[in-house]
């Protein structure tokens, strides 16, 4: 099993309160494991308490996994950008489509129809 930690993996100089320094040393989380089949986890616990980091990873396109005495209970995953909404125009194409109303029924009256037949 892999395993991940917040420290550098050189620790010269470990800055307080486990900020820290931007580097080009690789970022692990020690209470992270990698499970066959699901992929980077870590209990509930730990990732209240290491929410920043986990959001951090989460960030730069990795998957993690909360999970709850061993089970899986959650998933964090990177968002997506959502491609550009279309404008709707569709009502105004639909109803020039549409055959011209020659007389009949309204909707109204069909319904009151329908429900006089029921006793409403």
């Amino acid at each position: 099993m892999k395993t991940t930690a917040l420290l550098p993996l050189n620790k010269k100089s470990t800055p307080a309160l486990g900020v820290m320094p931007e580097s080009s040393e690789p970022m692990v989380m020690r209470e992270t494991v990698t499970m066959p089949g699901i992929g980077l986890t870590i209990p509930v616990r730990a990732a209240k308490a290491k929410l920043s980091a986990l959001l951090e990873l989460v960030a730069a396109g990795q998957e993690v996994t909360i999970t709850s005495d061993g089970v899986p209970k959650a998933v964090l995953s990177p968002v997506e950008k959502k491609a550009s909404q279309k404008v709707f125009n569709g009502t105004r194409e639909h109803l020039k489509k549409m055959p011209p109303w020659r007389g009949g029924p309204t909707a109204e009256e069909i319904i009151r129809e329908g429900r006089d037949e029921r006793g409403w």
